[in-house]
């Protein structure tokens, strides 16, 4: 879900071309369940080898990712590790909404509505350990390196940036800029549209770049204030916020209050919450994060991918070989760019 932050945060028009040659640190999870939400088939339903194997997010993974290489990013995936209990509340309720997509999906089904059937199908979409580990796995085999956080992703994506071992963090979230990243890249995970909910209706989708010293600078913020707002609204960890407030009415409430404490009591956070604000709030500040991080590009094997995707999975051995060739001549052509600089 992550935090509403859209309405107040300013967002910068992006160039793919900026970006060569840096390293992105990628929410996993995210772009993962992006894929297996929109790679789908005509009814809905998602893309699936001949076993009934789910391959979207896979397919999104494989051809991103290539897209990526091509364009001169360095991209590193970065997959969540254990949730913190404050967030096995928010899991447990997307659980049973997806349990009643399901319930919906079958009605819609028996009943031949197929747009209903289309829209209850993305709504039943997870990410299960098994997709995850060949996720990795075909990682691996194209060359790029990921790295296991030991809580969330966004957090250590962030962490990454914040000591220079990335440029920024891409994700379609923005907790990121709330765990201190610099610099937040919006709109990578989707090509060129996006359908409105519910609607044969197709916006126009262009990448976009957040950058969290002009974001607090233009809202006249603090960081710790940003989080305040975050929790005002809802997070992960406190989904439903507190009720009645907004964005623009939390942003408002953080420049009246110097005392959170004070803030959040008249608010009455505790008939609310169970837990204090302020467990949330140190999920952001002082997130758990691996600091001792290493992770290395390595030279892409044709040999591994069509064993996975094509042999495994049954994609078309031409679209796989075309996209593994359009990498490696992109490859070359930087390649050669680099050495003639010295002459």
């Amino acid at each position: 879900m992550g935090v509403n932050l859209k309405d107040l945060v300013p967002h910068e028009e992006l160039n793919l071309k900026e970006l060569d040659g840096k390293i992105i640190a990628i929410d996993a999870f995210n772009f993962l369940y992006k894929f297996l939400t929109t790679i789908r088939q005509y009814d809905g339903t998602p893309l699936m080898d001949s076993k009934g194997r789910i391959t979207s997010h896979l397919s999104g993974l494989f051809f991103r990712t290539a897209n990526f290489l091509a364009e001169g990013l360095k991209p590193v995936y970065v997959f969540d590790g254990k949730s913190p209990e404050l967030k096995l509340k928010e899991q447990e309720r997307r659980r049973k909404e997806k349990e009643k997509a399901k319930e919906a999906l079958l009605l819609a089904q028996e009943e031949e509505r197929i747009e209903d059937y289309k829209k209850y199908a993305m709504r039943t979409a997870s990410l299960t350990q098994e997709m995850v580990e060949q996720s990795k796995q075909l990682l691996e085999a194209m060359g790029v390196p990921y790295i296991q956080a030991l809580s969330e992703g966004e957090a250590q994506a962030a962490f990454l940036v914040k000591k220079g071992l990335a440029y920024a963090v891409a994700s379609e979230d923005y907790d990121s800029l709330l765990f201190g990243a610099n610099v937040l890249l919006k709109n990578l995970s989707i090509s060129g549209r996006k359908k409105l909910p519910n609607k044969p209706i197709y916006l126009k989708v262009e990448p976009e770049k957040i950058i969290l010293e002009k974001v607090l600078s233009s809202l006249e913020l603090n960081q710790d204030q940003l989080i305040v707002i975050a929790i005002l609204v809802g997070t992960d960890f406190n989904p439903q916020g507190i009720p009645g407030i907004g964005p623009k009415k939390a942003l408002k409430l953080v420049k009246q209050y110097s005392d959170f404490d004070k803030l959040f009591l008249d608010l009455k956070w505790d008939e609310l919450y169970d837990f204090s604000w302020k467990s949330v709030f140190e999920i952001f500040k002082n997130p758990e994060v691996k600091e001792d991080v290493n992770f290395e590009f390595k030279p892409l094997n044709r040999e591994k991918i069509i064993k996975l995707l094509v042999q495994e999975f049954e994609f078309s051995e031409d679209r796989v070989n075309k996209k593994i060739d359009e990498i490696l001549q992109s490859f070359h052509k930087n390649k050669q760019s680099s050495l003639s600089r010295w002459f």
